[in-house]
């Protein structure tokens, strides 16, 4: 089971593989913050944003987990508008119920 709540069936070659890659990443952390983000997301971004996104998912998990997590920052070519959407996509103002 990937967790992917989303159909591909709707997306181009693209942005089918780039969903794909963003449910298998490496480790499970980071499968759920590229993975749902992209469920929610991948049939809006414009074909820039998906340049952005793509990426963001050649960057090695513990490098974009840190910068997720505001541990460090994000080098100034990553820090895009779409890295700053996935980032606030996965904060939360109160706690999250379960």
């Amino acid at each position: 089971m990937t967790g992917t709540t989303r159909t591909s069936a709707d997306l181009d070659p693209r942005r089918r593989r780039t969903l794909y890659r963003s449910w298998h990443r490496g480790t499970r952390e980071m499968d759920l913050i590229m993975g749902r983000f992209a469920d929610a997301e991948i049939g809006t971004l414009t074909e820039e944003e998906l340049d952005d996104f793509e990426l963001l998912i050649e960057v090695p998990d513990r490098d974009l987990f840190r910068w997720i997590t505001d541990e460090t920052e994000a080098p100034s070519n990553y820090d895009t508008p779409v890295y700053r959407r996935m980032k606030a996509f996965h904060q939360h103002g109160a706690p999250v119920d379960l």
